[in-house]
């Protein structure tokens, strides 16, 4: 299967490339293969990318530790450009690589990026950090934090499994020290320390 050019999409998915700006990313052309999926997907996307009922930087923060987890360049990537346009300094992104307990979290995006890890390795949040979540967090912001790691676990699984790529625009705007390339190597410190 491959990425469906907009102009052959299924005409009932027309705002959805309206949503786009004329010009969906190749994520969402190959989900037009299966219309009714990225129908039922979509609000959910749209919900998930805005960040729900957290601030858009925790938001960008969660999606950047599911890409971390899942070696996923393409949402580094996107996810690096909204994370700078969401207040998070290339610092604080190039640290997310390193997890919670590296140096300089605040409490809050250490309990946030913790959650994290714990949902991916044993696929729940203990109570001891839902503790430490709900003195930051409302119990919806809990809810949203799980369902964006969710959401982004699975987009992760579908870009890998048909090689999708960064899109030349996005490429673009990323700071010149942010290659596919940078991130292995962050991946790969990540795991030596």
């Amino acid at each position: 299967m491959k990425p469906l050019p907009p102009g052959l999409w299924d005409p009932s998915l027309q705002d959805i490339i309206d949503d786009m700006g004329g010009r969906p990313i190749e994520l969402h052309c190959l989900l037009a293969n299966h219309p009714q999926l990225l129908r039922a997907w979509w609000q959910y996307r749209m919900y998930s990318v805005r960040g729900g009922d957290l601030e858009q930087r925790d938001a960008e923060l969660v999606i950047l530790r599911v890409a971390v987890h899942m070696k996923a360049w393409y949402e580094w990537a996107a996810h690096v450009d909204r994370g700078i346009a969401a207040g998070l300094s290339l610092h604080e992104i190039e640290r997310v690589a390193a997890g919670p307990l590296s140096p300089g979290w605040n409490e809050k995006d250490a309990a946030l990026l913790s959650a994290v890890d714990s949902l991916i390795s044993r696929h729940h949040i203990d109570a001891t950090r839902r503790v430490t979540l709900a003195e930051h967090f409302s119990e919806r912001q809990i809810l949203d934090l799980i369902s964006i790691q969710g959401m982004y676990v699975t987009i992760a699984c579908i870009i890998g499994t048909w090689n999708i790529q960064i899109e030349d625009a996005v490429a673009k705007r990323l700071p010149d020290s942010v290659t596919e390339a940078s991130f292995i190597e962050l991946l790969s410190a990540a795991n030596r320390d």
